[in-house]
């Protein structure tokens, strides 16, 4: 869901490389402040002892090695929708894999709700890692520069005022650094930590999963609070699969397994041996285990990945509501492309404005990152397990899984993310009603648009009537035929656009060629151009009134002019690219009324009419020219 700009050509090292700076930000930068979280819970419940550490190592390691190594990278990545990931595309691959079977609706029901739950707990998550990510690095000053604690917030606030300014120019420049940076930032992180080790290797035992068990044994009620606080160490891991389609599987294997991976757990050891030989060192472990004369330098190393980590979530953002939008789950809103040769950059002001309000608020609010971890998780277990859900129920169609691989799989996976998840609702009422709020609030926006978008389908319907009989009427009336060609965009061949009608009742004119155009926009990320168009021929030729379907992917750019011209090319309109240029569009648009029919509560009607008021113009989302571009329609009642 994230966006990057590639060459057409690159080596395998070269994707490695690129794919460091987009997809595993967000995870990189955990070391800054998980370890931390883990020894501050309950005011030092987790105590800093030899089987405590050890017990808390093992549980990280453990954690990230199944979660993360096991299931997203060795298992689900090899789950793709024509090489795309993430939950949205993964629900849209399970709607395909049991199209045909009995209860295909159900099914395909479900796996649009599922869907949005996920993308739901993402923008709860979105808030807060930009926020924690870069106070976590801008703390490490206290530690560099003692007595400048009350400047923490203020330069937090400036950076991140600067990352989101930002956004509307794109990232397509400094993108290209990400990577080289990201790749030196692992090189530090993991050289901070091996050289801790290699002074007590000792530090090493902790990776055995026997310490795990004796400390949960053990200490029951303290290892579950502190699952809340060890799953900090996965933040981003459905960033591997979900930036699938932009590097493939192989890339972001070998960044893991090569670069990332050793350098987490080589810097996780390094704090908790630090933690062993000066217990005080757990109030912020990671930069106090680099020495006086490095730490200012990786104070501000680490801030340039927090703010790569956080372009990377506000990208992602900004892919998921295109790609909602597209699957009607959103209203359109106002989407500009920063990049004239990659079309997944995009730029979205309206959600732009909105993240940064959230996120300077539960960082004003919150203050600190250590407080902010308190509402950091139960949005990142949800997601983990709404994945998990989805791959046990893939699993059986795309690979053959039997009752045993699925009972494994659930076990494993399913048991350790709902122990994570269980630990986290712990901290519900401290903090973690943030991002569980932001979500709910999602759900209700995205359900309520999908249904009152239905409602107004069904209005328009009755009063579009017939095609069939309109242009009987039309031939009737002997309307005038004027040069030129109109293209009305329209979501299916049988009725009549309400603009085409309207333009006929109140103009009285009729264009010599009408081509009526449905755009589709298809569960898959991408549609080939040869399988784009589909012409039926309506039986009105001699009218000169055509109709053609044309299909997009969910993260393709419906661009309708572009479209039309590549149709032409093709054969599929006996039309020439000039013609389709100098074409009238006509949009269909009226007032959407609430009234007191049946259908859906008063409250979400008068939330629906909001939403659509404040939609972005039809016109510049399919890039119809202003120029030529009419709105007509009637108003609908809901």
């Amino acid at each position: 869901m994230r966006s990057v700009s590639q060459p057409a050509k690159v080596g395998a090292g070269g994707l490695a490389v690129a794919a460091l700076g987009v997809v595993f930000g967000d995870i990189g930068t955990s070391p800054l402040y998980a370890l931390q979280t883990v020894f501050s819970i309950d005011g030092g419940a987790v105590e800093a002892n030899a089987d405590d550490v050890y017990g808390v190592i093992s549980l990280m390691f453990w954690a990230v090695t199944i979660v993360v190594s096991v299931k997203y990278v060795t298992i689900l990545m090899r789950a793709d929708n024509d090489g795309e990931g993430g939950v949205m595309a993964l629900a849209a691959l399970g709607q395909r894999l049991y199209t045909g079977l009995p209860g295909k609706s159900s099914k395909a029901v479900l796996f649009l709700l599922i869907a949005i739950v996920g993308v739901s707990l993402f923008y709860g998550d979105s808030l807060i890692t930009p926020a924690i990510s870069v106070l976590s690095a801008v703390e490490g000053l206290e530690i560099a520069v003692p007595g400048i604690s009350q400047l923490v917030v203020p330069i937090a606030a400036v950076i991140l005022t600067g990352l989101f300014a930002f956004q509307r120019f794109g990232t397509a420049k400094v993108g290209k650094l990400f990577g080289p940076v990201m790749l030196f930032w692992f090189f530090v992180i993991g050289l901070g930590g091996a050289v801790m080790v290699v002074q007590h290797p000792s530090v090493l035992v902790g990776l055995s999963p026997t310490y795990a068990v004796a400390f949960i044994v053990g200490h029951p009620v303290t290892a579950f609070v502190a699952m809340g606080a060890v799953v900090l160490v996965i933040t981003g891991a459905e960033a591997l699969y979900a930036d699938m389609g932009h590097f493939g599987r192989p890339p972001i294997k070998r960044a893991w397994f090569f670069v990332v991976f050793p350098a987490l757990v080589l810097n996780y050891l390094g704090q908790a041996a630090l933690i062993l030989q000066d217990p005080a060192t757990r109030q912020n472990p990671f930069f106090l285990l680099f020495p006086d004369w490095a730490r200012l330098p990786v104070v501000i190393l680490a801030t340039v990945a927090t703010v790569i980590a956080s372009q990377a979530v506000i990208s992602g953002a900004f892919s998921l509501t295109r790609q909602a939008i597209s699957l009607g789950l959103l209203p359109p809103l106002t989407v500009r492309h920063t990049s004239e040769n990659e079309g997944g950059q995009v730029y979205l002001p309206a959600v732009n404005a909105l993240l940064f309000v959230g996120v300077m608020a539960v960082m004003l609010v919150f203050r600190s990152s250590a407080a902010l971890a308190t509402a950091y998780g139960v949005s990142v277990t949800g997601a983990l397990v709404v994945d998990t859900v989805l791959l046990l129920l893939v699993a059986p169609r795309l690979w053959g899984w039997g009752p045993v691989k699925i009972g494994v799989a659930a076990v494993v996976f399913g048991g350790l993310e709902l122990t994570f998840l269980s630990g986290n609702l712990s901290k519900v009422v401290h903090g973690g009603w943030v991002p569980l709020l932001v979500a709910l609030a999602v759900i209700l926006v995205m359900t309520t648009w999908r249904k009152g978008r239905n409602l107004v389908i069904e209005g328009r319907i009755k009063k579009e009537g017939s095609l069939s009989q309109f242009i009987d009427r039309v031939r009737d009336l002997k309307i005038a035929r004027v040069p030129g060609v109109a293209i009305f965009l329209h979501p299916n061949r049988d009725s009549t656009p309400l603009a085409l009608r309207a333009n006929v009742e109140r103009n009285k004119v009729l264009h010599k060629r009408v081509i009526v155009v449905t755009v589709v926009i298809e569960n898959v990320p991408h549609v080939q151009p040869e399988e784009a168009f589909e012409y039926n021929d309506l039986g009105y030729s001699d009218d000169g009134i055509d109709h053609v379907r044309v299909r997009f992917g969910f993260s393709d750019t419906p661009n309708i002019p572009r479209a039309l011209r590549r149709a032409c090319s093709l054969g599929v309109l006996d039309l020439k690219g000039k013609q389709v240029d100098a074409a009238s569009y006509f949009v269909s648009r009226g007032a959407i009324r609430a009234t007191r029919a049946p259908g859906m509560t008063a409250w979400r009607k008068t939330l629906f009419v909001g939403l659509a008021q404040n939609a972005a113009n039809p016109a510049a989302r399919f890039g119809l020219p202003p120029s030529r571009t009419v709105t007509m329609g009637s108003d609908i009642d809901i």
